[in-house]
Parts: structure tokens; C-alpha cells; sequence
């Protein structure tokens, strides 16, 4: 049990955890947003009134609904957005202040001459997949 609260305390696992849970709730607010607000006024520019109609057309029986895919496409990108700016950033930060980079470019790296398995860092004088000799840069 000791071993299982230490793992349920490591604080990547709690920032983790609140971020999966402001991001839900998040979803939650923008898909209401979305739903209420941008689907309406979308279709009330094709001239649809409450009957269900709006941006799209009948094909065979079946209501191809314009106005709810470009809202579902709002929702994604304000959702993404939403996301970035108040999750991703502000732990980025944090783990900045840290010492430790997350969400960050890759670092650099070279590819082995011999094998040609990319990923070996550049400091590195032998391949670790095919151990031969690389040169440094």
C-alpha cells in the first residue's frame, strides 16, 4: 500500500490528473458553447428556423448537417486552444522552473554512416545499434 500512495503522489501524476480533469470539464463547457451558439448560427444563415433545418441537404431521406460539422470544427480548435493555453503552457513553465523541458524541440541528433539509424546524439563516437565507429560533429 505504501508503494502505491508513493505512485499516486509523484507530482506528474497529480498535475496529470488535474489537467485529464480541467480538460473534461473544458470539453464539456465548449461543447455546450458549440451546440447552443455556433451550430444555430450557422444554420441560420442557410435560413433554417427550429424544424431541424439549416446548413446541409436531404439526400435519399438521410440530413447531411452542414451547420453541425462546421460547429464540431469550432469545437476542436477552441477545445485545442483552450487546452494549450491552460494546460500545456503553464506546465511547461513549471517544469522550466524545474529543470526539466517538456513539449520542447528534440535535441539535436546525427545519423550513423554504417546503418543509417538516425536518432544518435551528437556527442556520440560509436553507434549503438551497429557499433561502429561515427564521426564527431
Amino acid at each position: 500500500m505504501k508503494g502505491f500512495k508513493s505512485f499516486l503522489m509523484q507530482g506528474e501524476l497529480v498535475v496529470i490528473a488535474v489537467g485529464l480533469v480541467v480538460a473534461l470539464a473544458f470539453s464539456t463547457l465548449i461543447k455546450a458553447f458549440s451546440d447552443n451558439i455556433i451550430t444555430p448560427v450557422i444554420n441560420s444563415f442557410a435560413g433554417g428556423g427550429s424544424s431541424g433545418k439549416g446548413l446541409g441537404w436531404t439526400l435519399n431521406g438521410q440530413r447531411i448537417d452542414m451547420g453541425a460539422f462546421i460547429s464540431a470544427i469550432v469545437y476542436f480548435v477552441v477545445f485545442m486552444a483552450v487546452v494549450y493555453f491552460v494546460i500545456v503552457v503553464p506546465y511547461r513553465r513549471y517544469m522550466q522552473r524545474r529543470g526539466t523541458t517538456v513539449f520542447g524541440a528534440p535535441a539535436p541528433s546525427k545519423t550513423c554512416p554504417s546503418c543509417l539509424s538516425a536518432g544518435l546524439p551528437i556527442a556520440a563516437t560509436k553507434c549503438k545499434f551497429c557499433s561502429s565507429d561515427v564521426p564527431v560533429e
